[in-house]
């Protein structure tokens, strides 16, 4: 018997409701056994007059309103009565339990790659193709939980935006500043965005290491070839998923001096982008609409999990102790009253 269990008990009110609704009851349907005690004690007490109908003068235990010591003789009935109810809720096992649960996460490093080059200003997406994937990307930072994500955006040039963080409301807002005036340099330079990315990420410990390449051309600038710069990323386990973004076709650009939109001619080649999601060991997707874009946001997202571990610590404090102890008390009690002067009820 812990003397903690038996402080427990005292500074509660252990009948309340209260207290038997913050328990947990390992041996919940003893507690039924709680209303056989005063049917048993009536069924004892009926028993005894149908036994004696004429001897008995006056019921066991009971109280003459003229002598207010015979009361005692309700002494034993009681303590007999407690000590059947604590034995029934200590074998009920009253408990308290405290659950605490800690959570890592093994988070995937992923790095965004942005083409700005001018042709992302086509309107085939909503409103055009650098707002769509800017829109497209930042959903895909908010649904993420313990990655580090970081950014680079290329036209000519390759620039790195963000490196790896787990700041998505910076990232965010970086990349809604995103524009077309940010790069000089005209062309679409894939290699060296891919070889760009792959030095943010050359440091990074992280056991899964992704890059999302989106872009609508063909490697037409720059000083890195994007064969080169896949494989290099590759011997550096980062995984290449690319993604081809627009239309062929004539697709909406503008409008002329009147006001009426213009329409452009655009063909999309679709081999380099390929070619470095398969030596990357990724997947290519092409992109024709906004719905499509996400889609395949949708897709990376649930291909690229971020490992979550949970552990689980559960305490049990146990109450029978002291219920049952006190039961044993009133039952000792019980024993030696039956035996004085005050009548126990049980006494033929």
């Amino acid at each position: 018997m812990r003397a903690n269990d038996i402080a427990e008990w005292f500074s509660l009110s252990s009948f309340s409701p209260e207290t038997f609704r913050s328990y947990e009851w390992e041996n919940p349907w003893a507690l039924h056994l709680l209303w056989a005690v005063p049917l048993i004690i009536l069924i004892r007490k009926f028993t005894k007059i149908l036994k004696n109908p004429t001897l008995e003068l006056s019921l066991p235990g009971s109280v003459a309103k003229s002598n207010p010591w015979t009361y005692l003789r309700l002494v034993p009935t009681i303590f007999f009565i407690l000590a059947l109810m604590m034995i029934i809720i200590a074998l009920a096992r009253p408990q308290r339990s405290n659950e605490k649960v800690e959570q890592s996460t093994e988070g995937i490093d992923i790095m965004l790659v942005l083409d700005i080059s001018e042709s992302m200003d086509l309107q085939d997406f909503e409103p055009n193709r650098l707002e769509a994937a800017k829109s497209t990307a930042i959903d895909f930072i908010n649904g993420r939980f313990g990655d580090r994500i970081g950014m680079v955006i290329f036209a000519g040039e390759a620039f790195s935006l963000a490196p790896l963080t787990t700041d998505y409301e910076l990232l965010t807002s970086l990349i809604e500043d995103i524009s077309f005036d940010m790069m000089d340099a005209k062309g679409t330079a894939i290699g060296s965005a891919v070889a760009t990315a792959t030095n943010r990420m050359r440091e990074s410990e992280s056991k899964s290491k992704v890059m999302v390449l989106l872009s609508d051309g063909d490697n037409n600038a720059g000083n890195v070839d994007p064969t080169f710069a896949a494989e290099l990323a590759t011997a550096m386990d980062i995984k290449i998923y690319t993604i081809a973004v627009g239309k062929d076709g004539m697709v909406p650009y503008g409008t002329d001096f009147f006001g009426r939109p213009q329409m452009v001619e655009t063909y999309l080649n679709e081999t380099t982008l390929r070619d470095l999601a398969r030596i990357g060991k990724g997947q290519f997707f092409r992109a024709s609409d906004d719905g499509a874009l996400e889609n395949i946001f949708d897709q990376i997202n649930q291909m690229e999990k971020a490992e979550i571990l949970e552990s689980r610590y559960k305490e049990t404090q146990d109450f029978y102790r002291a219920y049952l102890f006190f039961g044993i008390i009133f039952f000792f009690a019980w024993l030696t009253l039956k035996s004085t002067f005050v009548n126990n009820f049980l006494l033929d």
